[in-house]
């Protein structure tokens, strides 16, 4: 990864969303947002905040954390350390 994220930051890489259900294809413009992703890259935190956050780690977060960029065709989501929910174990 060519993406070294900054103080506490992380950069995720969301799940895709699904694109059927029940057998009927979801457009585009109906998908809903997944709210998991797994974190490709981390900043070095804060003095006042360590980065308790790894690479590999599957994480939650909410619907409207990070800002959205894509790089090399892939779409990443970069957020702070503190808009991640949860680790998923």
């Amino acid at each position: 990864m060519n993406i070294k994220p900054l103080a506490d930051r992380v950069l995720v890489l969301p799940a895709p969303a699904e694109e059927k259900v029940g057998g009927i294809i979801i457009p585009d413009t109906a998908k809903e947002k997944p709210l998991h992703g797994k974190i490709v890259a981390v900043g070095n935190g804060t003095k006042d905040e360590e980065m308790i956050l790894k690479e590999g780690d599957e994480v939650l977060y909410g619907k409207y954390s990070g800002t959205e960029l894509e790089y090399e065709g892939e779409k990443y989501l970069m957020m702070r350390q503190s808009d991640v929910l949860a680790i998923v174990k």
